[in-house]
């Protein structure tokens, strides 16, 4: 600990030392006024060019009317106000000279609009699939067929994205090891954990999508495949103001979600809350059909597993900005969620001989349940040191409070259907995760550019007593070659230094570099076995932007990421699905590191062609398949693979068709191989694979608007598993409201139910197939009405100290 923290500290001053000091630069004031005597509040106010009325800076007038810009280079230049409302109205030019570094302009007078709000009409909006420079987005807020559904089921509608939900996979361009941030907080939890999450999350509370490819120095090192950022809506007004939705849907089984939105905003204070509840049943269900040879026997077995679950999620979010002062504002946060998830079926499964007649079979009666409780109390500084400078910090504090367990109640028959015998055992296992974290960030421009520093440090404790327990005699009695406590104990600290300019009008680079030393320790109390890590590991960042013509930009980047395992996968107990069915962690798993170079360009800001590749060491290959042929018995476990290439190339093709007809259209292309040497034999997997992503908009008469869209994903290559073609078509309309304060969508998902997985492993003596289908054809129907004062702003976006760790947090939950 005193060597990492000596490092970090010596980290800083060296970022400090070579920051310059920026030339000097004016500020410029004034006030903007409806009439000679009243002020306008809250009036979009621009600082531009007198040259060529370029933007320069902007600005919101305050509640009396004032605008300040700062950090202003010397020059010519004119103000331009404008409101809902009013007329776009414009001020004399004025200079900023040397030896005048404090420029008040005269009142710039806005007249009233003429033109009734009635007659207003909304000309444009966002696509539901940009592309930016850095990232591409998906802007799910307008999105009919989003409506009513859950945060997983947009998720999989974003481009690029493949989810297995059999297997609690998820996929970006083909690869896995994304880590999924929820605003801008890192979900540290296991994949397992993150599906149920997002199954129980609603997806009217998602505003949208950020696919952030190659993310740079300032990010976690966390990622291999990149971030997604899952934004969450928030009031966008000022003054007080509020929104509720509440929908309701049904496949074959009911879905309700509902949510509450309120923020008052003031001089000296904003202050927000949220609520969301979601309640739901869903089916699924899942076939396996295994040859198993061992010596000169063949058995098949071929089992049959229905499903039902039933999520149930609370979640909150509340806290209030104090505006200390007008360059300083001090936060306070607290959020958390409250998520049940039960499923129970009974599965069936036939053994056979290799003459295909029936042997024996059993039935598994199965009951899973799982809650996990989330409490994070944040306090957060942004400071406006002037001149374009700006210093925050976060510190917080996190609990996952967690109980999971499995009850299997198996009856044995033989062929001619006679009970043989029977077994009932049960896995629990409490968990409770303790999180706590600090940083602080800190720009500074320069003269071309700017230089961004900042470390941080974590800490993470982790208790899980798995205990397994078998009833004889309705009497339950503890296992303990099968139950296992495991304590996990982990200190990350790191520092980033991040430098962007430009070379010339048409070229930026951002150069970055970021230091991490981790020292973890996993321990199988029950096991008497410790292991215990301690490394530092550099990760730098590469980012050059070049603006080839008007109409051309090329950006290339790259960077180096690491990926550590997560908690529920180094405890090394036995989850099961039936007697010869389970799951078991590995306490030995190493970190994967990954060098990811990208190849980007954009055409008029809309079309982009991207082309990548990365190359994985030591792969966290998850839910990999093993096999105990004695005894008939499979499970999954998560082992590290010598290396992964991954190729990509992905194209985002934007059509206007008419003008009430549009389309977004992506395409990614990409070829994964894996090498190793694995279960005995050397591992050599590859194959090239496809994603296509269309979505129609539809704007109609009478404030009618509708869409149609679809996904296709080709076979590819999980691991060892080979997997099927899987797609969906899914339409919806939509209608505003009473003077668009309310908003009505219908939609129906996967119209034609072609939404399903298959694969298949055949590796050494594993031979097996999977088919998974859920409830995946749903109709759905949401309302959602804004009322109070439409014009308060939001509350501040920012990411907290521990975003990097939260992502493995519920590991220990099932």
């Amino acid at each position: 600990m005193k060597t990492s923290s000596s490092f970090i500290a010596a980290f800083v001053l060296l970022c400090s030392n070579v920051i310059a000091q920026s030339p000097s630069k004016g500020k410029i004031t004034g006030d903007v006024k409806e009439s000679a005597t009243k002020p306008l509040p809250f009036a979009t106010v621009l600082l531009l060019n007198a040259k060529d009325s370029t933007l320069a800076k902007g600005a919101i007038s305050s509640e009396s009317g004032t605008y300040e810009f700062e950090n202003i280079s010397l020059g010519r230049y004119l103000i331009s106000a404008t409101m809902v409302g009013f007329q776009k109205s414009f001020s004399a030019p004025f200079e900023l000279k040397e030896g005048q570094l404090s420029l008040k302009v005269p009142s710039l007078i806005v007249a009233e609009n003429t033109q009734t709000l009635q007659e207003v009409k909304v000309v444009s909006k966002k696509p539901f699939v940009e592309q930016q420079v850095d990232r591409m987005v998906v802007n799910v807020e307008n999105n009919i067929g989003s409506a009513g559904g859950t945060a997983l089921e947009v998720l999989e509608k974003a481009p690029g994205v493949t989810i297995d939900r059999q297997n609690d996979r998820l996929q970006f361009k083909g690869r896995q090891g994304v880590m999924v941030m929820i605003d801008g907080k890192l979900q540290q939890i296991s994949m397992q954990d993150l599906m149920n999450m997002l199954q129980s999350m609603p997806s009217d509370n998602v505003e949208k999508i950020e696919l952030i490819s190659n993310p740079p120095a300032k990010y976690d090192a966390a990622g291999n495949t990149g971030l997604i950022n899952i934004v969450l809506k928030k009031n966008k007004n000022f003054g007080t103001n509020g929104n509720y939705t509440l929908g309701a849907g049904y496949g074959r089984y009911e879905k309700l979600n509902g949510s509450l939105g309120l923020n008052y905003r003031n001089a000296k204070y904003n202050a927000f809350g949220n609520v969301s509840v979601f309640h739901g049943r869903f089916q699924n269900t899942q076939d396996i059909d295994r040859t198993i040879a061992f010596q000169d026997q063949v058995t098949y077995m071929d089992q049959n597993s229905p499903r039902v679950g039933n999520p149930q999620n609370v979640s909150f979010r509340g806290g209030v900005d104090f505006f200390v002062t007008k360059k300083t504002t001090i936060g306070v946060l607290a959020t958390g969620f409250l998520n049940q998830f039960k499923m129970n079926g009974v599965s069936r499964t036939d053994f056979r001989d290799k003459n295909q007649t029936l042997t024996s079979r059993f039935e598994t009666d199965t009951y899973n349940h799982n809650r996990l409780d989330n409490y994070t109390a944040n306090v957060n500084l942004k400071h406006d040191l002037g001149k374009g400078r700006e210093l925050t910090a976060d510190a917080d504090y996190s609990i996952f409070n967690g109980n999971s367990g499995n009850d299997l109640r198996t009856t044995y028959f033989s062929p001619s259907d006679e009970i043989t015998s029977k077994d009932v055992f049960r896995n629990i296992m409490p968990s409770n995760i303790q999180i706590a974290g600090a940083k602080i960030d800190y720009i500074h421009p320069l003269k071309k550019g700017k230089i961004e520093t900042g470390a941080k440090s974590s800490f993470v404790n982790t208790d899980n007593d798995m205990r397994f327990e078998t009833q004889v005699d309705n009497v339950w009695t503890l296992d303990p070659t099968r139950s296992n406590q495991f304590i996990y104990k982990e200190n990350i600290n790191a520092a980033y230094l991040n430098y962007s300019t430009s070379l010339n009008k048409k070229t930026q680079v951002q150069l970055g570099f970021r230091a991490e030393h981790t020292h973890s320790q996993g321990n199988s109390v029950t096991l008497n076995n410790v292991v215990d890590r301690n490394y530092v590991n550099l990760f730098p960042s590469v980012f050059v932007s070049r603006s080839l013509d008007t109409n051309n930009v090329l950006n290339v980047s790259y960077s180096r990421r690491i990926d550590r395992p997560n908690y529920r996968n180094l405890n090394p107990f036995q989850f099961f699905l039936d007697p010869y069915t389970f799951q078991q962690g590995n306490p030995n798993l190493r970190p994967q590191f990954t060098n990811s170079f990208q190849i980007t360009h954009v055409f008029k800001g809309a079309f982009s062609t991207s082309l990548g590749y990365s190359r994985i060491n030591d792969v966290i290959a998850d839910q990999i398949p093993k096999q105990i042929a004695s005894e008939n018995k499979t499970y999954v476990t998560t082992e590290n693979l010598d290396h992964q290439d991954s190729y990509n190339l992905t194209f985002s093709i934007p059509v206007t068709v008419k003008k009430w007809w549009t389309m977004q259209n992506n395409i990614s292309a990409f070829y994964n191989r894996y090498r190793s040497f694995y279960y005995g034999a050397d591992l050599d997997l590859g194959q090239f694979g496809a994603t296509v992503f269309m979505t129609n908009n539809f704007t109609l008469p009478k404030g009618y608007t509708a869409e149609l869209s679809g996904f296709w994903n080709s076979p590819t290559q999980y691991n060892l598993l080979q997997a099927k073609a899987q797609g969906q078509i899914s339409a919806g309309f939509a209608k505003s409201l009473w003077n668009r304060k309310a908003s009505l969508r219908v939609n129906v998902n996967d119209i034609f139910f072609l939404n399903r997985f298959a694969g298949t492993v055949k590796y050494q003596d594993l031979n097996f197939k999977v088919y998974s289908r859920w409830e995946s054809r749903q109709v759905r129907v949401s309302f959602t009405y804004r009322f109070g004062n439409q014009n308060v702003k939001a509350a501040r976006q920012r990411s907290t100290s521990t975003d990097d760790i939260r992502n493995r947090a519920n590991s220990g939950q099932n």
